[in-house]
């Protein structure tokens, strides 16, 4: 059995990928990108694990022993699931392994914003605390989550701990279902006119699809409040990125805290570059789900999978 890693430094040098040589070979890649490089390296493969490399005909016809792609994560749009079950081959992903620390960082960005604590970590590093002569300074309102409406979008594991979190600091909690098929009972469901118009924090947490793609654009962001806080951690292209840069710039929003943006690593010429303010954006580099404790589960999880495979059995597979 032979089992190749295409993106081993996904899950970080730090974490071990030790238990997955129980199952067979192990050919492990820090990195693979283009076509060209995953073809060539999937050739000989029994099971494939990636994250982000692309997996479908271009890159798998040429690779007639695979039977089992496993995720290193809960997304598996770089897979072509129709040509994969039609070839038969099983794909797998990760699923509640970073639940804790998503919503962890959805409230990090979320304070950080609301609270303008960059702006008071500055004024106090920059000197001006220490020659005032009070003993406080809040010259930029900051205001309580207590009695603000939480809007979320994308109701699963993720959506559903932001809200018990968002219930715990006091806040209403409302959610949006982009395909109407969300089961939730516990908060109440809106449309998107709605959730747009009575969110002060809105948080995404939605998977990327047709639907969800573009679901904040300028018509959308224009709908907000001046005061709201928008919260990717999602998929970068659920938000127009330079829809958002415009809207933060002419001051239609009042924040936004991102994890993911359009295309990754952030390019030079998305707008969002040049907006240097990190009391109106703040974007983290795609790290939301990446604790120590997330990325040990996530490779256990993968094993597991592969385990269940090899008994005959399915667990977490996404494909018919």
């Amino acid at each position: 059995m032979k089992i190749v890693i295409l993106e081993r430094n996904s899950v970080g040098t730090d974490v071990s990928v030790e238990g997955l040589s129980a199952f067979g070979e192990v050919a492990a890649y820090g990195n693979t990108v283009t076509v060209e490089e995953v073809r060539e390296r999937v050739k000989d493969a029994d099971i494939v694990i990636a994250n982000k490399s692309p997996l479908g005909e271009a890159t798998l016809k040429d690779a007639p022993r695979v039977k089992l792609i496993c995720e290193f994560a809960t997304g598996y749009d770089n897979c072509d699931l129709e040509y994969c079950s039609a070839r038969g081959i099983k794909v797998t992903n990760v699923r509640d392994y970073c639940t804790a620390m998503v919503a962890q960082h959805t409230f990090t960005m979320a304070l950080a914003l609301s609270q303008k604590l960059f702006h008071y970590d500055t004024y106090v590093k920059s000197g001006q605390y220490s020659a005032q002569d009070r003993f406080s300074n809040f010259d930029v309102p900051f205001y309580e989550l207590e009695g603000k409406t939480w809007g979320i979008v994308g109701m699963g594991n993720i959506g559903r701990r932001v809200a018990k979190i968002a219930e715990a600091f006091g806040c209403r909690v409302i959610f949006h279902s982009i395909t109407g098929r969300s089961s939730c009972k516990e908060y109440p469901q809106v449309d998107k006119e709605t959730l747009l118009r009575d969110s002060d924090f809105l948080s995404l947490h939605c998977p990327l699809s047709n639907l969800s793609r573009n679901f904040i654009d300028a018509q959308a962001l224009r709908a907000m409040k001046g005061t709201a806080v928008l919260v990717n951690v999602a998929r970068g292209q659920v938000v127009d990125n330079a829809a958002l840069y415009e809207a933060l710039v002419e001051g239609e929003i009042a924040a936004a805290g991102l994890d993911v943006v359009e295309r990754e690593p952030l390019e030079t010429d998305n707008p969002l570059s040049r907006l240097k303010d990190s009391g109106r954006l703040i974007i983290t580099p795609h790290l939301a789900w990446a604790s120590v404790e997330a990325r040990k589960r996530c490779v256990e999880e993968a094993c597991l999978n592969i385990a269940a495979f090899l008994r005959g059995e399915e667990r977490n597979v996404v494909n018919p």
